[in-house]
C-alpha cells in the first residue's frame, strides 16, 4: 500500500469525532428521524435494545455519510458480514461489525486490534476501507465488495451483500 493512500486511512480512522449526525434543514432532520425509527423496528429481533439499536444506528448512518457510501449497502454489508453481531469473529480473525481484519489496526491505526470490538472504531474502519476499494475499482462495486471480503471475482459475496441491500432500503 502506497504511503499516501496508509497514511489518507489513518488520518480518516483517527479522527475520534462522535457520530453526531448534523441537518442542513429540518426536513433533513425529519426523513432522518423517520429512517432511524423504520431501522430501530427492522433492528429489533436482532438487537433487543432500544438504545443500543439507536447508537448503532447512529454510528452506522455517520460513519456511511462521512465515507460517502449508501447507508442501506452499509447495513447490507454488515448483515452478511456478522449479521449485527458487535462481537462476531471470523475463522481468519476479522472481527465486529463490518468484519475488519485486525492488520488494519497495525497499518492505518494504532496497533490495538481489541478496539475493533468497539462499534465506531469498527464501523469506521469498515467503511474508509470500503471506500478505499470503491476507489481502487473506479467505482466498481461488485469489484470492491469482492476485494473487502477477499473474494474479488468471485460474485457470491458481492451478490449477498447487493441483496441483502434491498432489505435495508427506506423510502420516506
Amino acid at each position: 500500500m502506497a504511503d499516501s493512500v496508509r497514511l489518507a486511512l489513518a488520518k480518516a480512522v483517527s479522527d475520534s469525532t462522535p457520530p453526531k449526525p448534523t441537518f442542513a434543514n429540518i426536513e433533513e432532520r425529519i426523513k432522518y428521524l423517520n429512517w432511524q425509527g423504520e431501522m430501530a423496528t427492522r433492528l429489533k429481533r436482532r438487537i433487543p435494545d432500544l438504545q443500543t439499536r439507536k447508537e448503532l444506528l447512529d454510528a452506522i448512518w455517520y460513519e456511511s455519510k462521512r465515507a460517502g457510501l449508501d447507508v442501506a449497502m452499509v447495513m447490507g454489508l454488515i448483515q452478511v458480514e456478522s449479521a449485527f453481531r458487535k462481537y462476531a469473529t471470523s475463522v481468519v480473525g476479522a472481527r465486529g461489525y463490518m468484519q475488519v481484519m485486525p492488520f488494519w489496526s497495525r497499518v492505518i491505526g494504532d496497533g490495538d486490534a481489541k478496539k475493533l470490538f468497539q462499534m465506531q472504531t469498527n464501523l469506521r474502519y469498515g467503511c474508509s476501507i470500503l471506500r478505499l476499494y470503491i476507489d481502487m475499482e473506479k467505482g466498481d462495486l461488485y469489484l470492491a465488495l469482492g476485494r473487502y471480503n477477499g473474494s474479488r471475482g468471485r460474485p457470491e459475496y458481492p451478490k449477498a451483500v447487493l441483496s441483502n441491500w434491498k432489505n435495508w432500503e427506506f423510502t420516506s
